[in-house]
């Protein structure tokens, strides 16, 4: 038996070395505890860095940035609002600790701490008011003696006035001290003349940009007293930046690619189009779900539903396209090099590629992702082959710089064609075809007869515009389009003539080996049918007839000119309303009728193209004011809008909007198809007068016809 004397020995020690560890440990639990728990008052200016949506929900590129920051710091946040210019003199006091969106000025070093690194780069631009008549975007001249509104206290100052100095301008700055929304407010009234702010917080509807003053990195800021702060925060940022070096520019396209500027040309833009004429497109022919000619010779698939939405995509002209086939990509790009296209498409070179061919990529159009067409037997084994011999089209140069791009160790066998090049695939003479996931119903037939299979490649494509090096202004207004058009147009686009062949496919299969069970129902239908009693089977037949010419006209609703809804909807809506005021439910709505004024002119003088580019016109202009409305063609060049909450309270003001847009398009537009003259009237559905929705409806059509009179009658 042990004595305890000598435990009380062993155990003494022991307790004094777990005292002095816990001591020693003790401080960093607390410190950890502390930080863990620790509040950071932080700015919050209502913008896109920070967004409170109708839900409370908050979001913003400063509030992901700050919640990316608080992974790493274990920070929790007070959100105390207030304007910019408010919240930077808080932080200077203490009463915040943190600030987002500061650009960097010597002077502010003395009362803030700046971030090592940047939360990102913002652009600012020079704004003037939508009815502002007076000052001419392409002469600067027009701005001397203009009031000029900027943030109290921002760098945009400094750029301004070295801007002012550069272009000979002299105007008058006012420092304002509200919210950006008050400093719109302030030029639609006429206090200022323009505004000064970056381009994401503007508004096409409401503003015109002049010119971009300057561009700067914008960082976190810290209160001077809290250098602590600064340290974990520094410390956040590096590791933000090691998990993810493109985070800044992630979270800019995601809250901040909202440029106005892009979407306007400029002078010189739109003089060489005027000059130049449509802009002829090369491409590849049988080439779905991306480019094809139809059985007719026309454009086909994603890119035609493309170059549809650019047409009228700016805010201060309508573009034309000439859309040319050419048998392969080679084809296509030699005929760009002989100055038979202006652009040409698919085209993906690098960088590299491009500077030995004088060739620039545009932004780009579409993305892809790229797989790779093996036996089915070796499909798990693909990916670790040592050796890859793969099957290409001859001509076809994009699939060739992909290959040396990302797969250089492949060796490439040449085909005639793609169907030719599975078969040697099949047969051994080749280990796979390379080919968009786009493209795979084409072939998807094929392939499961061939006993072929897809694997991914692991790497995605994207397509661009190939232009001619030294071509800079159809460069810039084909890049333009590349930023207006929206990506979900040509991913809709894509899906779409994907599955158009999968669909065929499928029926094709149906026929193939389901026959025999199609013959033997035939023959009973065939037994079932003579059974009726041909009154019955009359009966049925215009029963089902009648039904067919119902669905087919409730399927058929979008006018395959405008895309907007064509006169079958209209009248469904029209049935609708009146269901409705049948049923005891009225709706409060108003009828507008729309008729283009000069079409026949048009057609007769420039043709029916130019004059289905003038209805285009018409229709984008009807949609661009009426944005909450669905828009309808009802006729040759008639439309109709039926308005409802935000619009129909606002129709006021939007038949205003619309008359001073059709007023600058007509005075911009270089040639006489791009004007738009366009009589309106808008009636109220009053049931006190009105027995019905068509009675509204044709108050809503005298006012227009009495539009006309007074159009024709100012122009006379």
């Amino acid at each position: 038996m042990r004595n305890p004397a000598d435990r009380k020995k062993r155990v003494v020690p022991v307790l004094l070395a777990a005292g002095i560890l816990l001591l020693f440990l003790f401080p960093f639990a607390a410190v950890r505890a502390e930080t863990a728990a620790e509040t950071v008052r932080v700015g919050w200016f209502e913008s896109p860095y920070n967004r409170i949506d109708q839900f409370g929900r908050r979001s913003g590129y400063a509030y992901e940035y700050e919640q990316k920051i608080s992974a790493y710091t274990g920070w929790n946040y007070e959100y105390v609002e207030g304007s910019w210019t408010e919240l930077m003199e808080m932080l200077k006091a203490g009463k915040i600790d943190l600030m987002s969106d500061v650009s960097y000025k010597e002077e502010r070093r003395k009362d803030m701490l700046y971030t090592s690194l940047p939360m990102g780069t913002e652009s600012y631009y020079l704004f003037i008011s939508k009815e502002n008549q007076e000052i001419d975007p392409s002469d600067f001249s027009t701005l001397n003696g203009i009031t000029v509104g900027v943030a109290k206290g921002s760098i945009q100052t400094d750029f301004f006035l070295q801007w002012e100095e550069m272009h000979e301008v002299k105007t008058e700055l006012a420092e304002l001290s509200g919210t950006d929304e008050e400093s719109f407010q302030l030029l639609k009234e006429g206090t200022i003349d323009a505004y000064i702010t970056m381009d994401i917080f503007s508004d096409p509807k409401r503003l015109t940009p002049v010119a971009k003053i300057g561009s700067s990195d914008f960082f976190f800021a810290v209160n001077r007293e809290r250098p602590d702060l600064l340290v974990q925060l520094d410390a956040a940022l590096s590791r933000i930046q090691d998990e993810n070096r493109y985070y800044n520019q992630q979270l800019h396209e995601l809250y901040l690619t909202n440029s106005v500027s892009e979407r306007y040309l400029s002078t010189e833009e739109q003089e060489w189009l005027a000059e130049h004429g449509p802009i002829r497109v090369g491409y590849q022919d049988n080439y779905l779900a991306f480019c094809a000619a139809d059985g007719q010779g026309k454009l086909t698939g994603a890119l035609k539903e493309y170059l549809a939405s650019a047409e009228t995509c700016l805010e201060n002209g309508t573009l034309r396209f000439e859309a040319i086939a050419y048998p392969s990509a080679s084809e296509a790009m030699d005929a760009l090099k002989r100055g038979e296209v202006d652009c040409m498409f698919p085209a993906n070179l690098s960088s590299y590629e491009s500077e030995q061919m004088s060739i620039v990529m545009t932004p780009a159009l579409m993305r892809t992702e790229m797989n790779a067409v093996v036996r089915a037997s070796e499909q798990k084994e693909f990916l670790i082959q040592k050796e890859v011999r793969v099957a290409v089209n001859e001509g076809n140069t994009n699939y060739e710089w992909f290959l040396i791009e990302h797969f250089p160790d492949w060796k490439i066998v040449y085909f005639p064609d793609t169907p030719s090049g599975l078969e040697g695939v099949a047969a051994g003479r080749a280990d796979c075809v390379v080919i968009s996931s786009y493209r795979f119903s084409n072939i998807s037939k094929l392939c499961e007869k061939l006993h072929l299979s897809t694997v991914h490649t692991g790497v995605d494509v994207d397509y661009y515009f190939a232009v001619e090096k030294g071509n800079p202004i159809l460069y810039s207004v084909l890049s333009r389009i590349c930023n207006a058009v929206p990506p979900s147009i040509t991913s809709a686009a894509l899906t779409y003539y994907s599955t158009e062949d999968v669909r065929t496919s499928a029926a094709d299969v149906i026929r193939e080996y389901m026959l025999p069970i199609m013959t033997v129902i035939s023959v009973i239908m065939f037994v079932i049918v003579v059974l009726l009693l041909r009154n019955v089977q009359a009966e049925r037949k215009m029963l089902e007839e009648k039904n067919l010419v119902r669905t087919l006209n409730r399927k058929v609703f979008v006018d395959p000119l405008t895309s907007v809804r064509n006169k079958a909807a209209f009248d469904e809506a029209i049935e609708d309303l009146q269901r409705h005021l049948e049923e005891g439910s009225p709706k409060e709505f108003a009828a507008g009728v729309f008729d283009c004024d000069g079409l026949k002119e048009i057609n007769d003088q420039y043709g029916h193209e130019k004059g289905d580019l003038y209805l285009k016109g018409a229709s984008h202009l009807i949609c661009t004011v009426f944005q909450h409305s669905p828009v309808f063609r009802i006729g040759g060049d008639e439309f109709a809008v039926i308005l409802q909450n935000q619009d129909l309270q606002e129709r006021e003001e939007l038949i205003r909007e619309f008359e001073e847009r059709q007023t600058i398009l007509s005075e911009t537009a270089g040639r006489k198809w791009e004007e738009v003259h366009v009589a309106a009237g808008i009636a109220v559905y009053d049931p006190e007068s009105d027995g019905s929705v068509s009675d509204t409806v044709r108050r809503a059509d005298k006012l227009m016809y009495e539009n006309k009179r007074m159009r024709k009658k100012e122009i006379r």
